[in-house]
């Protein structure tokens, strides 16, 4: 039986990977991903890293708390993506702090490395100030860290 519920990614130890096709709308004139769609597989990678260890971004949204909001990114492009190629988001954990968090991101294409990135997110209260993360995702992260070294 199959499933029409979408992609999910899956952690291998601290690394989380999640799955990616290039379709035509990624595309730019030239055949090749258009850069500002690397930032957008990313982010669904993040945002599917976050869900499958168990930090629940809807429910503190909706609850008040916070959300997270992008304060850095360093991008380096290494090859281009194209049309139909089957890609891997690859992101780990690298810091945790009180009210942010960094993540090293890879887009890959089998073995070869597309796209490196660092992205640090910030936890904002609705109003935009700066927060203390919720102390269980502070676990979470503690444990995702723990298993990278």
């Amino acid at each position: 039986m199959t499933s029409d519920a979408p992609p999910s990614g899956r952690f291998e130890g601290s690394e989380h990977r999640f799955p990616v096709r290039v379709y035509f709308e990624d595309t730019d004139l030239s055949g090749v991903v258009y850069h500002a769609n690397y930032l957008r597989y990313m982010e669904r990678a993040r945002s599917d890293m976050l869900r499958v260890a168990g930090i629940d971004q809807r429910a503190a949204f909706e609850g008040g708390q916070g959300v997270y909001a992008v304060r850095d990114v360093a991008l380096r492009f290494a090859a281009p993506a194209r049309l139909d190629d089957d890609l891997v988001v690859v992101s780990r954990l690298t810091a945790a702090r009180p009210a942010a968090c960094v993540i090293q991101q890879r887009v890959m294409k089998g073995d070869a490395m597309l796209v490196d990135a660092s992205v640090e997110a910030v936890f904002v209260t609705p109003a935009g100030r700066p927060r203390r993360q919720p102390p269980q995702w502070l676990d979470i992260f503690t444990r995702l860290l723990s298993k990278g070294n």
